[in-house]
């Protein structure tokens, strides 16, 4: 009897393995190619977006574009079995004051999390993000910011949150390279001075290294893949540049070493 119960259980594991070696690769794949689909339409609608509408409007609309775009794309994600998200308290932010929300970067999702739920949000990108043929027409559309050359960064960001918007900006300026957090650099900072507007600290916690810093697109993960996104300490326009970067790379060291995700152990990437 117990080994008739055994061979049961050691088909089961075997079917399991045999489904996760095969649908889990082709969630992963579908994943990618839905989101380069997904980029490159916005991009092909923002391009007579752009030039017919006002700067004004045509801002307004690509936002929240994007934000609708990526909020059913994350839709499909958990529909498929993929990932799972819990990112409410995001909503909290929507129709505030305009302010910096400057997250950890644990992947790539990051950015397209964020912009879900906050439909009226600018971005700082990297330049070849902003000038890429997927994601660069619905950049440009959103009014989102290149990250170089610096003084010009600045000031539009700063014109941006005198305009009322929220400025999404990751003071890691790339994706962690050291965990719990890598080093912050004094951008958000510096912008939150000049414009004096607080900054929003916002902590993404997850179970797998998928898509951060090292992940190769061939690896596959673990499924489904968990996200929860939680506010922290909201910090009042900085006087001192240089000490509040000390001071904000040790709070979020000292949050992030102890954020837990207990129902699902972290995954590694494959050997």
């Amino acid at each position: 009897m117990e080994n008739k119960g055994n061979t049961v259980l050691n088909k089961h594991l075997t079917l399991n393995a045999v489904r996760r070696a095969l649908i889990d690769p082709a969630r992963l794949h579908l994943g990618f190619v839905v989101l380069g689909v997904i980029c490159l339409t916005i991009s092909l609608l923002a391009i007579p977006m752009r030039v017919i509408l006002p700067r004004v409007l045509s801002k307004r609309i690509g936002r929240k574009l994007i934000a609708r775009t990526f909020r059913a794309y994350l839709r499909l994600l958990v529909f498929m079995g993929a990932c799972r998200f819990d990112l409410e308290e995001l909503d909290a932010l929507q129709g505030g004051p305009a302010m910096i929300i400057a997250p950890n970067h644990p992947s790539l999702l990051d950015a397209v999390m964020i912009l879900s739920r906050l439909p009226d949000a600018a971005c700082i990108m990297k330049a070849d993000i902003v000038n890429s043929v997927f994601f660069g027409a619905g950049a440009r559309l959103a009014g989102y910011i290149r990250n170089t050359p610096l003084r010009t960064m600045v000031q539009l960001a700063v014109a941006d949150l005198h305009q009322g918007s929220h400025l999404l900006l990751f003071p890691e300026g790339t994706r962690t390279t050291r965990f719990p957090v890598g080093p912050v650099q004094g951008t958000a900072g510096l912008i939150a001075k000049h414009a004096g507007v607080p900054v929003q600290t916002v902590f993404i916690e997850t179970n797998s290294g998928f898509l951060g810093k090292g992940w190769s697109v061939l690896w596959t993960p673990r499924m489904p893949i968990t996200y929860r996104v939680r506010l922290g300490k909201r910090f009042e326009p900085p006087q001192h540049t240089g000490r509040f970067v000390i001071e904000l790379e040790r709070y979020f060291q000292s949050e992030l070493a102890h954020a837990q995700l207990p129902d699902f152990p972290v995954s590694a990437p494959p050997n």
